[in-house]
């Protein structure tokens, strides 16, 4: 927005009196897309959920587990929406239930769209769980949350250059305070329409007997499940003799879709 430009109140706070947003709350059957919110606890990801959605959840258990899951929905620009809250994990390393129901919603469920929360202040530790999300999906934004707190703190964010790093769109939010929401949501809205393509950052500099190895997993995979989003990440789990991800092959659970 250039500087001449007035701001409207949905650039302000959030709210949107032409209408390009309606929150749906549970209403959230027949959706033309999925969007997975992912995130270490206490970034405000719960916020920024409550923002697009109108401050209700569905709550329930995720089948056959004890973790709690929180779905809602909104329209934006004529287009239904449904998110689903992911568990606040640290890692996709599968090392706990919530970590295992993120990584498994994010490979298997397929989203259109992740949005990855973090907090603006603690950027550098939270950006360990948004590298491994972008190793598995290819539709990603980065939302650096808690920006005005940061801001308190002497802490400024260059969102143009951490989107050049990580090859997805960075839009910087307080999700309490309405800031950004609109960005957000117009942003999310381009991701899942194929607007705006996103080139994510992957592992690189792998040695060559490791890229040899991937490599023909890879190809045996992708002959098994030619539709999954990141056969190279599974296959690079295989060979680290991820349990899961062996049991998953096993169960067939790769040919699930969302």
């Amino acid at each position: 927005m250039s500087n001449n430009q007035k701001k409207t109140p949905c650039d302000t706070c959030g709210q949107n009196p032409q209408g390009r947003l309606k929150r749906l709350g549970v209403e959230i059957e027949k959706s033309d897309y999925v969007i997975a919110l992912a995130g270490n606890p206490n970034t405000g990801k719960s916020t920024v959920f409550n923002s697009l959605t109108g401050l209700k959840q569905h709550t329930g258990n995720w089948p056959g587990k004890t973790v709690g899951r929180a779905e809602g929905g909104y329209i934006f620009d004529g287009s239904k929406y449904k998110m689903i809250d992911l568990p606040g994990t640290y890692s996709l390393m599968s090392t706990s239930e919530d970590e295992e129901i993120a990584r498994n919603f994010i490979l298997f469920g397929k989203p259109d769209v992740t949005i990855i929360v973090v907090d603006a202040g603690r950027l550098e530790r939270n950006l360990n769980l948004a590298l491994q999300i972008l190793e598995i999906t290819d539709k990603a934004v980065l939302c650096v949350n808690l920006i005005d707190e940061a801001k308190r703190h002497n802490i400024e964010i260059d969102t143009r250059t951490l989107s050049k790093e990580l090859g997805i769109p960075v839009v910087a939010t307080s999700a309490l305070r309405g800031i950004g929401i609109a960005d957000l949501l117009k942003t999310v809205d381009e991701v899942a329409k194929g607007e705006i393509k996103c080139t994510p950052h992957r592992i690189k500099n792998v040695p060559k007997k490791i890229e040899t190895e991937v490599k023909k997993i890879q190809d045996k995979i992708e002959n098994l499940y030619p539709n999954l989003p990141n056969s190279r990440w599974i296959a690079f789990r295989l060979l680290d003799g991820d349990r899961d991800i062996i049991k998953a092959i096993e169960n067939g659970e790769f040919i699930n879709d969302k």
